[in-house]
C-alpha cells in the first residue's frame, strides 16, 4: 500500500484571550489523528496559527495602550507554550498576521475579482460619532425590539431569543463610547455567493462532510445563498484590500487563508512543494477539524472560496460538538471556564488527552467533562489497568532474571489476540470513533489483568522450581504492556516515551507488535503515572472562579 501524503488542520485560536479546555478538546482530537497517520507510515502534516485580525484585537490593543502587533505576539507565545505543553505536535504554528497570508489573501482576492465574484455596493451601517468607526454588532447594545430586555446585543437577544437587525434595536449604544450610534452610508465589497451554488451543492453531498453537517446546509441552500460581505471600514487591525485606501478584509475572509499560509511558511522551510497540497490538480488529502459553531464559514464560503481562485477544495471537513463540564456550559463564577494553563498547573496533560480520547466519536455530538467521572476513568484505565500490568510484572524480570525478559513467549494465543486487535483498533483511529479504539484497548487490559491474576505469579514465586514459568508469565504481561502501550501511542506520547524507556526500545512501532521481545533486557520500572486526587480538581476549579 503505498503511503499516504496528509495535511491536516484544526481551526484557529483568536488572538486576544487565553486558550480554554473547550479549543484544547479540538487540538488534542487533531494531534491524536496526525499522530496515528504517522504510526501508519503515512507523511502527514499538521499546520495552525493564531487568528489574528479584526475588531476586537484593535479595541483590546488600544485598551491596553500597545499597538496590536505587540498584543499578538504576547498571546502568540501564550498559545505555543500551552499547545506545547499539551504535546500538540504541530509541523508548524503560524499567525494570519503574516507576509504569506498577506500574499495568498490578495491572490485570492485578485483571482476572484478578474473572475468577476467580487461585488461593490454601498450599504447603511451602524457608526460611532465618538470614535468614529463603524460599529460590528457585537459592539452595539440597547433593548430588545421583541421582549424590550436591556443590555442586549445587537443583533440577537439572549433573554427570548429574537434576532434583529441594528436599526431595529432600541435606546441602541456603542459598547466602546456608549455614544448613540447614527446610520452611515460606505462602500462594501462583497463575494458573489450565489454563483458557486450548484458547485456546492454536489460537493456537500459528495461525502466531505458528516451527515448531520450535510443536512444542515440543504437547510441553508432552501433559504437561498446570501452574497456574502468581505470587507470592512478603517479602523480595522488586518491586510487592506487591493487598490483601496481605506477597506480592509474581513477576519473570516484571511482567517482560513491562514491554513495555506502556514503550510507556506513550513514549505519556505523544506523540501515540501506548496502546490502538491493545494494546487489545483493536487493528488494529496486535505482535512480539516473544526467545531460546529463554524460549519457555515468552511463548508460555503471556503470551499466556494477556493473553486472561484482556482484552488483545491478540501478532501473532508470534520466537526465536534461543544465542551460542557460536569453538565452545564462552562461557568467562570462556578470555576468550570477552565483555561488550558490553568489545568495544566494542577494536572497531568495526558489524563485529558486520554479523557477526552474515551469521549470523542466521529459525530458532532456535544462532550461534558464531568471532573469526577474524569478522575474515575483515568485512575481506572490508565493506573489501575494499563500500568499495572507493567508494575506488577517488572520487578519480578529486574529482581529475579536479571533484567531479562524469557527466550520464547508463552500463550502465545493470548498475545495473537492482542495483535489481531490492532485491526480494528487502527480502523476505529482512522475514523476518528476514538472512544471505540480506548474500549478496545481497556478490554485487552483487562484480559492481561485478568491473565497475571489467575496465573498468581507472586505465589509461584514461593515454590522452587517454578522460575521458569514465573519468568514466562511475567515476560508475557510485558510484552502484552508494549503492545498496549503501542495501541495508545498517539493519545499518551510522553507516557510512552517513559514506557519505551523502561521496555529498552527505541520506538514502540505498529508495525512491530506482531514481534515480542525475546531474550530482550529490560530497565528498571519507573512510575508512569500518578493517580489524579480530589485536591488537584478542587484547586483547578478554584482558581478558575473569577
Amino acid at each position: 500500500m503505498s503511503k499516504r501524503r496528509i495535511l491536516v488542520t484544526s481551526a484557529l485560536p483568536y488572538a486576544n484571550g487565553e486558550l480554554h479546555l473547550g479549543y484544547m478538546l479540538e487540538t488534542i482530537q487533531t494531534d491524536i489523528w496526525v499522530r496515528f497517520q504517522k504510526m501508519m507510515g503515512n507523511e502527514c502534516h499538521y499546520v495552525c496559527a493564531d487568528d489574528a485580525h479584526g475588531t476586537p484585537i484593535m479595541l483590546k490593543a488600544d485598551e491596553m495602550g500597545i499597538e496590536p502587533e505587540t498584543l499578538i505576539e504576547q498571546v502568540r507565545i501564550r498559545h505555543q507554550a500551552d499547545l506545547d505543553d499539551f504535546h500538540i505536535d504541530f509541523s508548524q504554528y503560524h499567525s494570519t498576521h503574516s507576509e504569506e497570508n498577506r500574499e495568498i489573501s490578495e491572490l485570492i482576492y485578485n483571482r476572484l475579482n478578474v473572475s468577476g465574484y467580487i461585488k461593490k455596493r454601498v450599504i447603511s451601517q451602524a457608526f460611532d460619532p465618538e470614535k468614529e468607526m463603524f460599529l460590528p454588532d457585537r459592539y452595539i447594545k440597547g433593548e430588545c425590539p421583541k421582549c424590550g430586555a436591556d443590555d442586549q446585543y445587537g443583533d440577537n437577544c439572549e433573554v427570548c431569543s429574537a434576532t434583529y437587525s441594528t436599526t431595529e434595536i432600541k435606546n441602541a449604544r456603542s459598547v466602546i463610547s456608549g455614544a448613540t450610534p447614527i446610520e452611515k452610508d460606505s462602500e462594501h465589497y462583497f463575494f458573489d455567493l450565489p454563483q458557486f451554488e450548484q458547485e456546492l451543492k454536489n460537493w456537500t453531498k459528495a461525502g466531505h462532510l458528516q451527515d448531520e453537517v450535510s443536512n444542515k446546509l440543504a437547510e441553508w441552500f432552501e433559504q437561498g445563498l446570501q452574497q456574502w460581505d468581505i470587507s470592512r471600514d478603517k479602523p480595522y487591525f488586518g491586510f487592506k484590500i487591493p487598490e483601496t485606501e481605506d477597506k480592509y478584509f474581513y477576519v473570516w475572509l484571511d482567517a482560513p487563508i491562514g491554513y495555506m499560509a502556514s503550510f507556506k511558511k513550513l514549505c519556505d522551510n523544506s523540501e515540501l512543494n506548496f502546490d502538491d497540497f493545494f494546487g489545483k490538480d493536487s493528488d494529496t488529502e486535505l482535512y480539516h477539524f473544526i467545531g460546529k459553531d463554524i460549519v457555515y464559514f468552511h463548508a460555503l464560503f471556503w470551499p466556494a472560496t477556493l473553486m472561484g481562485s482556482d484552488f483545491r477544495t478540501p478532501d473532508a471537513v470534520f466537526a465536534h460538538g461543544f465542551l460542557s463540564v460536569n453538565g452545564q456550559k462552562m461557568s467562570k463564577s462556578r470555576g468550570t471556564f477552565i483555561n488550558a494553563r490553568t489545568y495544566l498547573e494542577n494536572l497531568d496533560p495526558e489524563c485529558l488527552r486520554y479523557y477526552y480520547a474515551y469521549k470523542l466519536t466521529a459525530k458532532i455530538d456535544d462532550i461534558d467533562l464531568n471532573l469526577q467521572d474524569f478522575k474515575k476513568r483515568v485512575n481506572s484505565d490508565l493506573v489501575g489497568k494499563v500500568i499495572n500490568i507493567a508494575s506488577r510484572s517488572a520487578s519480578f524480570v529486574v529482581k529475579k532474571y536479571d533484567n531479562e525478559l524469557s527466550a520464547n513467549c508463552i500463550e502465545k494465543s493470548l498475545y495473537d489476540e492482542f495483535v489481531e486487535a490492532g485491526s480494528d483498533i487502527a480502523k476505529h483511529y482512522e475514523a476518528r470513533n476514538f472512544s471505540h479504539a480506548m474500549r478496545l484497548i481497556m478490554k485487552l487490559a483487562d484480559k492481561a489483568n485478568q491473565y497475571i491474576d489467575e496465573k498468581k505469579p507472586w505465589q509461584l514465586a514461593k515454590i522452587e522450581g517454578n522460575e521458569k514459568e514465573v519468568h514466562e508469565i511475567t515476560s508475557l504481561a510485558i510484552n502484552l504492556f508494549k503492545v498496549l502501550m503501542t495501541y495508545l501511542k498517539p493519545v499518551l506520547p510522553e507516557m510512552t516515551t517513559r514506557s519505551e524507556e523502561f521496555l529498552n526500545v527505541d520506538s514502540l512501532k505498529w508495525a512491530d507488535i506482531q514481534h515480542p521481545l525475546i531474550n530482550h533486557k529490560i530497565n528498571k520500572f519507573k512510575p508512569l503515572m500518578t493517580r489524579i486526587e480530589d485536591d488537584q480538581i478542587d484547586q483547578m476549579v478554584e482558581s478558575s472562579k473569577v
